[in-house]
């Protein structure tokens, strides 16, 4: 099998070393600059480029890892071929393959990427979509190399699948680098959460998040609050500390 990668960020850097490593063979690279485009083909050990009119038209599999804001904009400088066109954004419909290619699907990892970080795919999470059942079954092949987790989801399902993947992640990450700016402050060294952290996700391999909540919000104790908000000088942060701590609390009367 030869896959053409187009898109070289995150996503595209572990799902591509994943694929060579079970066997798949990576043919090209393409990414809108050089520099992204050259190391990540370097790491592959294939061609790269930066023109998409010299895509490498005989791959079995193209590969679109890009941004929701350019993908529909790239797919359709991507001149038409017989090889299964598949995208990787939680966001965005499959139907973004429309009028470019007969064959096209969707393989969405649940999963957070960094160019420098190993992932294990045996364990990820893929939500695969099709157009055909022909194309699923074929793809499903592909997907069962990578990953001992596989399932077909619509692109509806998706999205919200995607909206709760913003907020277990993203959201979540975002709330620890706040903590960490908090400690910094104060010359506090930031890995002294980190044990507090690890119990906290691993809680909820073995009970909802809601039952593992703990904290001044869900008693909505106003002494500590007040006490911490009275400590917060950013207006941001101390907007997130109420709103966060009045959805907890109502969250907690609402079970």
């Amino acid at each position: 099998m030869k896959i053409v990668f187009v898109g070289a960020g995150n996503l595209a850097t572990r799902l591509s070393l994943a694929m060579q490593r079970v066997g798949m063979q990576i043919g090209q690279v393409y990414s809108h600059t050089a520099e992204s485009a050259g190391q990540l083909a370097g790491r592959l050990g294939c061609p790269w480029t930066t023109d998409l009119s010299v895509l490498q038209p005989d791959a079995d599999l193209y590969v679109f890892s890009l941004k929701g804001t350019v993908l529909e904009e790239v797919i359709a400088g991507v001149k038409p071929n017989n090889g299964l066109w598949i995208h990787t954004a939680g966001s965005m419909p499959m139907t973004v393959f429309e009028g470019h290619a007969s064959r096209y699907g969707v393989l969405y990892p649940l999963q957070t990427f960094s160019k420098g970080r190993e992932v294990n795919f045996d364990v990820i999470p893929l939500f695969l979509e099709a157009n055909t059942d022909k194309e699923g079954a074929y793809f499903k092949n592909i997907a069962t190399a990578l990953s001992e987790n596989v399932r077909f989801l619509s692109s509806e399902k998706r999205r919200h699948l995607h909206l709760a993947a913003v907020f277990a992640c993203n959201f979540t990450n975002h709330i620890y680098t706040l903590a960490y700016k908090l400690l910094e402050k104060e010359e506090i060294p930031a890995e002294v959460l980190l044990p507090l952290i690890d119990e906290t996700v691993a809680k909820i391999h073995t009970m909802s998040p809601a039952a593992a909540q703990t904290g001044p919000a869900i008693r909505y104790d106003k002494n500590v609050i007040n006490k911490h908000l009275a400590m917060l000088d950013d207006p941001d942060m101390k907007a997130i500390y109420q709103l966060l701590s009045w959805s907890i609390h109502k969250e907690s009367q609402d079970e």
